[in-house]
């Protein structure tokens, strides 16, 4: 067995990403807290015990720093919260701003910042993702990692690009780990996502994966079954035709599945050129 040693600063490095990644990125206590030196309290000796060799005193365990209460919010929250403060927005301003006053979602908490919208609002077509991953946690806007690489191509590939579309999530906030956000997450920041969609009055909206997909088109079917198909949405009151497709991180990890990308895409590109918001 190799002997103990320190980290090297790359080591170091590489184990505080992995806790980053994994959503450890607060500290409760001030200094570090050993769990495993209260496995090495002394037994009791056996009656029976040969005389002389009794065990030897373990130091007792350093009594625990305790630990300062987190201020995080209910996750659950109260859509209802939402709704009155995104109603009140006359302005995708406005929203952005009240969006980031709101505290009723517990995914603020852990999230570097807010990650509202990118894009052209006037564009006519809207797409809709999940939520921020680490790399859109840094910068503040959705789908600049690796998926969004891959997306920009995509809208590339149908001559669209970042000033012709309007991009958002489900949830403002990044999850810890990049996990799914959960129901009630989603349902505190959906009224949002409705105000935002009212706001920019898309005529084709667009969701990326299960997640939006379920949430807005209202279904438990999975996003192999529905993506493809075109159907008539009311989001905050706006009726708008919608469609979904595969996520470009499902496409990353899932290559095979780029056939079925490339179809929905020439079905996006036919549609926008009927609205008039693409060329023929």
């Amino acid at each position: 067995m190799m002997a103990n040693r320190p980290l090297n600063p790359a080591e170091l490095h590489a184990v505080l990403e992995w806790y980053r990644a994994a959503g450890v990125d607060v500290a409760v206590g001030d200094e570090p807290v050993d769990r495993f030196a209260a496995s090495l309290r002394q037994k009791p000796q056996p009656k029976d015990a040969a005389p002389g060799l009794a065990r030897p005193a373990v130091a007792a365990p350093a009594p625990a720093v305790p630990m300062a209460p987190m201020q995080v919010p209910l996750i659950g929250g109260d859509p209802r919260e939402a709704e009155a403060l995104a109603n009140a927005a006359d302005s995708l301003d406005a929203l952005k701003a009240a969006m980031a006053g709101f505290d009723g979602c517990s995914l603020k908490a852990r999230a570097t910042q807010l990650v509202f919208a990118d894009g052209n609002p006037d564009a006519g077509i809207m797409l809709i993702g999940e939520a921020p991953g680490s790399e859109e946690d840094k910068i503040g806007k959705p789908f600049v990692g690796r998926a969004g690489q891959l997306l920009d191509r995509m809208l590339g590939a149908i001559g669209l690009d970042r000033n012709k579309v309007f991009i958002a999530n489900m949830v403002p906030w990044r999850p810890p780990g990049n996990r799914n956000p959960t129901p009630e997450e989603l349902a505190v920041c959906l009224p949002f996502l409705h105000r935002m969609v009212a706001l920019a009055a898309p005529r084709v909206v667009v969701t990326l994966g299960n997640v939006p997909t379920q949430a807005l088109f209202e279904t438990s079917v999975g996003i192999t079954r529905i993506r493809g198909q075109w159907k008539e949405l009311t989001l905050g009151g706006h009726s708008v035709r919608a469609m979904a497709t595969l996520h470009p991180a499902f496409l990353l990890r899932t290559p095979s599945a780029k056939r079925q990308a490339w179809q929905d895409l020439l079905s996006v590109r036919e549609a926008l050129q009927k609205e008039n918001l693409l060329p023929g």
